[in-house]
């Protein structure tokens, strides 16, 4: 893929499909030896960019489970011996490049592991302290230590093992976990410097060491794109209104609602992470299958074509399983193998690549829609930039409906894109559409 970008973010990224995997549940073995030999499988899928959860030591105090936590990180600069060696990242990471995708790592600022290298080597001042001295706890993250941002010591040493990750091990960016809870000026330094935060700091220093670096936000907070600092964030709230949607406890028009808000809201550079599981969601609230139920696939499909959209897909999702994964222990995949999910799954990345109308950031087409006789159920959505146009007619209910409305200038032939089949797109629709159903047309 081509490194350099004319837009303002990396070229790879603004037509890509995300990854992010589960080392400790993907194999039977739950090593990173074992998930590269995955890599050729999520190529074919159409993957352009996986995210790896936390590959580093898992501290031993206060652990959660007989693993611990991801996000309890004993060192930032070694590899967790569950998973292998530096040697097994390094050969992952030359896989995955010699396949043509990226590899962003997960990145834990906010706080370390209660026995992690820097309480016993640093300052004690590199921690917030609670009444007694101790280490403060975050939340109620027990097993977890929180950094003291107001030392620029502790910004110098998180951006140090950032860069070590750049330059050493040929990473290609950071998804940067609870991002809102880190001042948000570190990731990009200003000549400000009364007003510099932690996460401008840290992206103009690792823009100079990599200026394709990619940086995801778990957050959704407007100023994470204050200065440039990240190119992506989380659309929580689109996620929990779908659920919403799903279980019937809100219509449409709440998702309706949400698309222009947000087109207001944020910048039209803003990527937005979409999804129907992550591991959060995944392990602490249910598989999209317990949360959305026949809902599911629409869903799904609604992640790849909603306005600025940069679409997620989970660990054991594109074999359909279904299953809530244990987050502490191992809690591995039976059974890996092509079906008719990964088949499903192809054809919305091929659906992503193929119409620049639904490229994230800047680049992506406006959003309009064909208004229609049944707005509280059916959703008709028109994404379109010069020489390229996406048509999503979606009923997203349980109910069954009549659709009826007219195209005007949208009538004519496309391709559907779910099956290949030519469509015609008559001046006026008048069809009965099941509960759930959809149909995604291109040209």
């Amino acid at each position: 893929m081509n490194c350099e970008s004319t837009g303002l973010h990396p070229e790879w990224s603004y037509q890509a499909v995300l990854y992010e995997m589960n080392v400790r549940q993907l194999t039977p073995e739950g090593t990173l030896r074992a998930a590269a030999a995955k890599l050729p499988f999520l190529k074919d899928l159409g993957v352009d960019a996986v995210w790896l959860m936390p590959v580093y030591p898992i501290g031993e105090a206060e652990r959660k489970g007989s693993l611990g936590s991801y996000y309890s990180i004993r060192d930032y600069c070694a590899v967790n011996p569950e998973l292998g060696t530096m040697a097994d990242f390094d050969a992952f990471v030359t896989e995955a490049h010699r396949l043509g995708m990226k590899v962003l790592l997960d990145w834990v600022a906010n706080h370390t592991a209660r026995d992690a290298r820097w309480i016993a080597e640093e300052h004690a001042s590199w921690y917030e302290r609670d009444a007694s001295g101790q280490p403060a706890v975050p939340w109620d993250w027990s097993d977890t230590a929180k950094l003291n941002y107001a030392n620029r010591d502790v910004w110098r040493a998180e951006a140090e093992a950032m860069e070590f990750w750049l330059t050493r091990h040929a990473v290609d960016g950071f998804r940067c976990d609870m991002a809102m809870l880190v001042p948000i000026g570190f990731w990009n330094e200003t000549s400000l410097r009364l007003r510099i935060g932690f996460w401008q700091y840290a992206a103009a220093r690792l823009r100079r060491v990599k200026p394709d670096l990619f940086l995801l936000a778990e957050a959704e907070e407007r100023n994470l794109f204050e200065e440039g600092a990240f190119d992506a964030c989380y659309a929580w709230r689109m996620h929990h209104l779908m659920n919403d949607v799903a279980q019937q406890r809100t219509r449409v028009t709440a998702l309706r609602d949400y698309i222009y808000a947000d087109r207001d809201d944020y910048p039209d550079s803003a990527m937005r992470l979409t999804f129907t599981s992550n591991h959060d969601e995944n392990s602490w609230s249910g598989s999209e299958f317990t949360r959305l139920g026949d809902a599911r696939e629409i869903m799904a499909v609604f992640t790849f074509v909603v306005p600025r959209g940069l679409p997620l897909i989970y660990t054991g999702q594109e074999i359909g399983y279904d299953h809530s994964f244990a987050f502490f222990d191992r809690d591995p995949i039976p059974a890996y193998g092509a079906n008719t999910f990964t088949e499903f799954y192809r054809r919305l990345t091929a659906l992503r690549h193929d119409n620049p109308a639904l490229a994230s950031g800047e680049r992506g087409g406006a959003v309009s829609e064909i208004r229609n006789n049944a707005e509280d159920c059916l959703m008709t959505l028109v994404r379109e930039t010069a020489g390229n146009r996406v048509v999503a007619v979606m009923n997203l209910s349980p109910y069954a409906i009549h659709a009826d409305y007219y195209t005007g200038i949208y009538a004519g032939m496309y391709t559907d894109a779910m099956t290949g089949e030519p469509y015609e797109l008559r001046g006026r629709v008048e069809e009965d559409m099941a509960p759930w159903s959809y149909r995604i047309l291109t040209r």
